[in-house]
């Protein structure tokens, strides 16, 4: 048996990177997923990846899935995709945020229109995600919410900050991530009274994906410094199905989370080598 069967799945930003990893985990699992992005097809975007890649992957190995594209900061489009979801496979028993937009830009050079884009995919769209799915698991007194955050979200501290090459674009993404983090604490406490879990997990260690190495944030796939993504997958499906008692209202990081179910025998980068944020200590 797997650990999600007969359970229906979103996951967002499921076109590539770590959300085609969630997405292919949680139906090796026993999942029904629903893979979601803006890309459906190969060539539609820079990046490779794409839902219909991800879905033929899952059928391959067996499992069962299907695409459907969502601009997750469009309210209409985060309607139809949960009403989708609906008719292709009925109620919602887990979502993934795990849908995210960069722009590495320092603050001084950020256009207001760049930044409300940014606010709009990694803040704006889990919550009305978030809000639309709770429906569903409120009247069954169960589900489970995973976020994924960044460790952008963990900020510089205080100054002075000489000798120090600042992050590019740190400051508007750690924002939102920050946020998303205090959001997940936050509904956590709301809805705990209805059975339901909602965590958030970040990489301890930069994960190589199309982006990442677009971005050049990893010197390719096949980095050794990199985290192995199927460790983000891992987490989340740890997050989403154990005991609402044991991880609600967690913010945590892949690795810490690894080792302590036994799955990793060391870990390094944030939670180890360095301290996480402070939503991850309350």
């Amino acid at each position: 048996m797997g650990k999600l069967d007969n359970k229906v799945a979103i996951v967002t930003g499921a076109s590539r990177g770590i959300g085609k990893a969630i997405a292919e985990l949680f139906a090796n699992e026993g999942a029904r997923v629903i893979c979601s992005a803006r890309t459906l097809r190969e060539g539609e975007h820079p990046l490779e990846g794409s839902l219909e890649t991800t879905v033929a992957a899952i059928k391959k190995a067996g499992g069962e899935a299907t695409a459907v594209t969502c601009d997750v900061s469009s309210e209409a489009d985060c309607e139809n995709l949960v009403n989708q979801t609906h008719k292709i496979y009925g109620p919602i028993d887990v979502l993934v945020n795990n849908a995210a937009l960069t722009y590495f830009i320092q603050l001084k050079d950020f256009e207001p229109k760049r930044w409300m884009r940014s606010f709009a995919v990694n803040l704006h769209g889990p919550f009305m995600l978030s809000r639309l799915v709770l429906m569903d698991m409120i009247a069954r007194k169960a589900g489970s919410i995973v976020n994924i955050s960044s460790g952008a979200a963990i900020g510089p501290g205080k100054g002075p900050y000489k000798n120090v090459t600042p992050f590019r674009g740190g400051v508007c993404y750690g924002a939102e991530k920050a946020a998303l983090e205090r959001m997940t604490q936050g509904l956590a406490e709301e809805v705990y009274q209805y059975g339901i879990s909602v965590t958030c997990v970040s990489p301890s260690v930069v994960v190589p994906t199309p982006g990442t190495v677009h971005h050049h944030l990893v010197t390719g796939m096949d980095d050794p410094a990199g985290e192995p993504v199927e460790w983000m997958a891992q987490s989340a499906l740890l997050l989403a199905t154990e005991p609402l008692d044991k991880v609600t209202g967690r913010v945590t990081y892949s690795q810490v989370l690894l080792k302590e179910h036994g799955m990793i025998d060391q870990g390094r980068g944030i939670g180890f080598e360095r301290d996480g944020s402070g939503y991850s200590k309350i």
